[in-house]
């Protein structure tokens, strides 16, 4: 597929006006030597568009006062959903642990999570189950999953992986520690830390760190910062095995992903995989979030590739599309119509509830008076 820079059309000329099943049976997709049925890729598909119907709807919520302050990831809808896909999902050390950033809704749009979860962050409602409207949207939290708290600060979670991948080497098993984060964020500490803490000798841990680079550190290019040819190359000194994926080509992005998992699962170690992404509405909606023009559309680009390869038609293509923002929408009027949180929930959901505590053995109640 192209690289993850380079301009598309919009337009839907290249989709074919004949008739026919949405998806023909036996077909396969190709990117270079890798394949993937038509089915799975038709199941890939509808969560990209559905992922973008989403991000898109809530930017709309940022313009028009529905809510505050939107960032998220137009652009890496491919890798996220091939992610969220492969995550082996369940609570405790036997499953996957997930240390994400704000650009992946993809991934948990993939592992089951309904959009008005995802919606209610945006609005800041009382019933946002990740913060309870006390954080930004795209920060999550699903203990039942396994998804750490997401937090603003930058690339923090690269830090605290090494931690749940300890765990779950003295554990047992084959579960892994995924964590991920763009390219700017490699510059901090806690990306070297995490290569230190998952390397000791004797005491290799199953970590898959993931930089997903989509050229940009808000609005800083990449090409200024970054003197070594590839981030993944910086595992190198580290005997960290690395590859670089276009992560707008789903077919290839989860044949790297499965590789990837594969490694840490048999091996017990760490693997750096960086997915060339792209930023369609910049960094945030602080820089405005408008439509960047010059960048590869991962959505738009795999659509195109299912149709020629005959694997669906146009009517189903664009019943995908309707049926994705008919479900964003919906979301959104759902969590606008529920309750925002009051003076009174300033205290609460602080501390988990710990009978060891005397003085806080609940919920957080403010200071000893």
């Amino acid at each position: 597929m192209p690289s993850p820079h380079e301009s598309y059309s919009d337009s839907e000329d290249y989709l074919p006006e004949s008739a026919g099943p949405a998806v023909k049976a036996g077909r396969q997709v190709f990117s270079g030597f890798d394949s993937l049925p038509g089915d799975k890729c038709l199941e890939i598909y509808r969560l990209m568009v559905r992922t973008r119907a989403l991000e898109e709807r809530t930017i709309k919520m940022s313009k028009s006062g529905e809510g505050i302050f939107w960032v998220g990831g137009p652009g890496e809808e491919a890798f996220n959903v091939c992610l969220g896909l492969q995550i082996k999902k369940g609570r405790g050390p036997a499953f996957d642990y997930l240390h994400l950033h704000y650009r992946n809704s993809g991934v948990l749009l993939a592992m089951g999570m309904p959009m008005v979860d995802h919606v209610r962050q945006m609005a800041m409602t009382t019933t946002d189950r990740h913060s309870r409207g006390r954080n930004f949207v795209g920060h999550y939290s699903v203990p039942e999953w396994n998804v750490l708290p997401v937090s603003s600060v930058i690339e923090v979670q690269y830090v605290m992986a090494p931690g749940t991948a300890l765990m779950q080497k003295r554990y047992g098993g084959d579960g892994v520690s995924v964590v991920v984060g763009g390219d700017a964020g490699t510059a901090e500490g806690d990306f070297g830390s995490c290569m230190v803490w998952s390397t000791r000798p004797g005491n290799d841990l199953p970590v898959l760190m993931v930089v997903t680079n989509n050229g940009f550190g808000i609005s800083t290019p990449a090409r200024t910062q970054h003197s070594e040819r590839h981030i993944s190359d910086r595992g190198e000194p580290f005997g960290i095995p690395g590859e670089v994926v276009d992560g707008n080509d789903p077919v290839a992005t989860w044949h790297a992903l499965e590789r990837a998992f594969e490694y840490c699962r048999n091996t017990r170690r760490p693997h750096l995989l960086e997915a060339m992404v792209s930023r369609l509405h910049g960094h945030s909606s602080s820089s405005g979030a408008a439509r960047v023009s010059n960048e590869a559309d991962c959505v738009r680009l795999f659509e195109r590739q299912l149709v020629q390869d005959g694997v669906i038609h146009r009517e189903l293509a664009e019943m995908v599309w309707h049926e994705a923002r008919e479900e964003a929408d919906a979301a959104v009027e759902k969590a606008m119509s529920e309750p925002k949180p009051t003076f009174e929930d300033v205290e609460r959901f602080t501390y988990a509830p710990s009978p060891v505590d005397a003085i806080y053995p609940e919920d957080y109640t403010g200071l000893p008076r």
